[in-house]
């Protein structure tokens, strides 16, 4: 048949049939280049996704066992389908190992790969041949285990344990992990992201130990973003000040020295613990700024407190990521030296973690420490890993006794059988002691009896301002006794550290 000649019978035919006709032609049309553009743009975007995980795992060598974030996801689908299926558990790990800079920072990118390889072989032996392990990222994994919250948690404290051990002389492996099981912790699309959530919440409580995904810890993350533009500024706008804890003459019961202490009042939340901000400063590269104004303040009140007869030793904090700062013993000089005081007056606190980092950089700060005549000392002695030969090794003029060991000294033997041995190590190595968190009477004396060199505590005095610690060591101004009436400060608070031996 013609088509062009159409029979009779469709000449006659009435035209809404030949619009019908028509437009059914047109959609059939439409639905089948519809079909084709979906069909070019999935295999597009599957082109876009394969490039995108081969630029974002190109820099990685490959591991044993570890699949690509793109694996993961077709893992995760067929993890789900099962669960929903079956009605069996199934929760997914994150993993972020905490400590992958500082070892490639101290020891180089070869020790850094070696301890990637480690914690890939740990994260494939976890698995067990039912989970997968995918690596997310330079210093990130995921694992998704066909097990319920309870054996995702032992899974998790095995894990820790295994890392936590030093292997054919390298380094432990700091990592923080987050647990979120399916359905219980969300949907498809959120499992992983809490999991990561989760990890965070780890990372910022200190690392080293595993969370499970709670739905306030969403709330607490966006609390903290807020918090963290603030504190940007907190510098700033003045925001910042720092208080001073005393430290008592365990003989005399006179003060010798002040610990600064930082806080932050916020113009809306009132004053934010440094338990809060601290952590969130050191892990977002803020605690560089901050530092370098607490030197900085320190000096400035230690000479205001000089200039009026107050020779008072000041102590600091300094952190892990100071410490890693070749410029750190530069600044401190820099801010003494602006403020005419002498370097062995000023006190920098290390905590015992931070000392025990046998880093290239951390190593070099505390040399400098040491031949710049500083006064150093060891905080949180007792709730780290330090080795006797190292502590020896360390340029340090005194520990101090963690407050956990203190606060059981009256209801526990072992506490002041541990307390006691430490009093007795600090002063076979000639290291000053000293006790902080001081409540009660029964505490102080315990430890004078154990020859405790310096207590610092509630027992005596709270942190308070520079200008309320200065009242108490003078006469106030009005005739009032600026003084407690049974606290009294020596006419010389301290006396000279001598420079570290060489």
């Amino acid at each position: 048949m013609d088509p062009s000649n159409p029979p009779a019978s469709w000449a006659a035919s009435p035209l809404w049939l030949w619009l019908a006709i028509a437009l059914a032609a047109a959609v059939v049309g439409l639905v089948l280049l519809n079909r084709r553009q979906r069909d070019a743009g999935q295999r597009l975007q599957t082109t876009v996704d394969q490039l995108h995980s081969q630029l974002q795992e190109g820099d990685h060598a490959p591991l044993p066992g570890v699949v690509s974030r793109g694996s993961l996801d077709a893992a995760l689908d067929a993890a789900v389908q099962r669960c929903d299926q079956t009605k069996l558990p199934m929760c997914v790990m994150f993993l972020h190992m905490d400590n992958l800079s500082t070892l490639n920072d101290g020891f180089g990118q070869r020790c850094g790969d070696r301890a990637i390889a480690r914690l890939a072989e740990a994260l494939v032996a976890c698995a067990a041949g039912q989970g997968t392990v995918a690596r997310m990222g330079g210093d990130a994994f995921a694992l998704v285990l066909p097990q319920d919250v309870k054996q995702a948690c032992a899974a998790a404290t095995a894990l820790l344990t295994r890392l936590n051990r030093s292997v054919d002389g390298e380094p432990t492996l700091v990592c923080s992990i987050g647990i979120a099981s399916y359905p219980q912790h969300g949907a498809r699309a959120r499992i992983v992201g809490h999991a990561s959530t989760a990890m965070r919440t780890v990372m910022q409580a200190g690392g080293a130990d595993f969370a499970v995904f709670d739905p306030g810890m969403v709330i607490d993350l966006r609390e903290q973003a807020e918090l963290l533009r603030d504190l940007r500024h907190a510098v700033e706008r003045n925001e910042l000040s720092l208080v001073y804890q005393p430290k008592v003459d365990a003989a005399s019961m006179q003060i010798t020295a002040a610990e600064a202490l930082l806080r932050w009042h916020h113009p809306k939340r009132g004053v934010v613990s440094p338990a809060l901000f601290i952590p969130l400063a050191e892990r977002l590269g803020l605690i560089g700024a901050i530092g370098n104004w607490v030197i900085d303040e320190a000096c400035r009140q230690a000479g205001v407190w000089k200039q009026a007869g107050l020779h008072m030793r000041v102590a600091i904090n300094l952190s892990a990521y100071q410490m890693r700062q070749d410029d750190l013993v530069d600044r401190i000089q820099t801010a003494l030296t602006r403020h005419q005081l002498s370097a062995n007056r000023f006190t920098c606190e290390i905590t015992e973690s931070v000392a025990m980092e046998d880093t290239a950089v951390t190593k070099r700060s505390f040399e400098r420490l040491r031949k710049s005549g500083l006064h150093i000392s060891i905080d949180d002695f007792g709730t780290g890993q330090a080795s006797l030969s190292y502590l020896r090794k360390l340029p340090a003029a005194e520990l101090k006794i963690d407050a956990s060991f203190v606060r059981e000294l009256e209801t526990s033997h072992d506490a002041r059988a541990i307390v006691d041995a430490v009093v007795r190590l600090a002063h076979a190595l000639h290291l000053r002691v000293v006790a902080e968190g001081v409540e009660t009477e029964g505490q102080r004396d315990h430890l004078v009896r154990m020859g405790c060199d310096e207590l610092q505590g509630y027992l005596f005095a709270k942190p308070m301002s520079a200008t309320a610690l200065s009242l108490w060591a003078m006469d106030d101004p009005d005739g009032k006794p600026g003084r407690a009436a049974d606290q009294g400060f020596r006419s010389s608070l301290f006396n000279e550290t001598q420079h570290a031996a060489l």
